[in-house]
């Protein structure tokens, strides 16, 4: 039975129930024993309502309450209400098992690659852990017991030097125009290896052309880090109009003004975080390994191993 005791901002509601305890503060005395008995009764009953609940609520829940929180909150919201439309959503929490979630695996991989496919069931596995750890809905993880795809090999792709003259004569060099500054950004992620987001993030008030620094106060990692900037850096941020953000653009221009350029160019298989491989494998002739990890944000050093592409005949001639 909860004890209801007065409290100097209201009622506190205590319950101690299967040695779970808890307990809040309600402004009514009606509040606090609604609330009480609400939750003793999931605390007596809470593995038969959540046998009962179907994923699709529990997809729900999550970006409801846990993908906010997050950096990737756009991407996750989309995938989680890309799962509703499969089988799998409508299964009780009580019944799912790793046979379902293999099903939906092998539907999804007809539609995706399997790079896709592999960060969907990660963002799967997360709801699922939510789940058990944090809500005590499901005993186990199914998801622990599905098989992810192999994984894709490592772009190797780099943009050629005919193919950046090519895309600058299609851009043209009216810098006013943002189809000039979208090609202009991809020579700056070039000579930088900052992604797409962080470069039209950039703001003047973080950038700072004496010291040769821009500073980034959030990056895909969730932390804030310098980005040194080579002197072709510093005359490509020169050379621009005066906008703040930087570049004057946004995700969605820069993607289609850059998407434009590339197609009208006649540049196959290309794609502007390419730049990001290209500025690597171009500071790698530089820089000691650290630096390069520091340089470009990379904790794990061994991701730079997914960027890396310099050629073996290049490395053969840094060997004379």
């Amino acid at each position: 039975m909860a004890s209801i005791i007065k409290h100097k901002k209201g009622w506190r509601a205590l319950i101690d129930r299967r040695g779970i305890r808890k307990s809040k503060v309600f402004p009514s005395r009606q509040e606090a024993k609604d609330w009480a008995s609400r939750e003793e009764y999931r605390i007596l009953h809470g593995d038969k309502v959540a046998a009962a609940m179907k994923l699709t609520d529990l997809l729900d829940r999550y970006a409801r309450e846990v993908s906010p929180g997050k950096r990737g909150h756009r991407w996750e919201v989309v995938r989680l209400e890309m799962f509703q439309r499969f089988a799998v959503a409508r299964v009780s929490l009580g019944d799912l098992s790793a046979k379902d979630f293999a099903a939906w695996r092998d539907a999804r991989l007809r539609e995706v690659s399997p790079g896709t496919v592999r960060r969907e069931m990660v963002l799967m596995s997360s709801v699922l852990t939510q789940a058990r750890k944090e809500w005590g809905l499901i005993p186990a993880n199914p998801m622990q017991d599905v098989r992810k795809p192999s994984s894709p090999p490592a772009r190797d792709r780099l943009p050629t030097g005919g193919e950046i003259e090519k895309m600058r004569h299609v851009a043209g060099d009216d810098l006013t125009l943002q189809v000039a500054r979208a090609f202009h950004a991809f020579l700056f992620a070039c000579e930088t290896g900052m992604r797409a987001g962080e470069i039209v993030g950039m703001e003047w008030g973080r950038v700072d052309l004496e010291r040769r620094v821009v500073r980034l106060p959030e990056t895909k990692n969730g932390t804030a880090r310098d980005v040194p900037l080579s002197g072709e850096a510093v005359r490509l941020l020169r050379a621009l109009p005066e906008h703040d953000p930087v570049f004057g653009l946004s995700s969605q221009q820069l993607d289609v003004q850059w998407r434009k350029v590339r197609d009208k160019s006649g540049v196959e298989g290309l794609t502007f975080h390419d730049a990001r491989h290209a500025a690597i494998t171009k500071l790698s002739k530089k820089l000691d390994v650290l630096a390069l990890a520091r340089a470009v944000g990379h904790r794990d050093i061994r991701m730079l191993q997914t960027y890396y592409n310099e050629s073996a005949e290049d490395i053969a001639r840094r060997l004379d």
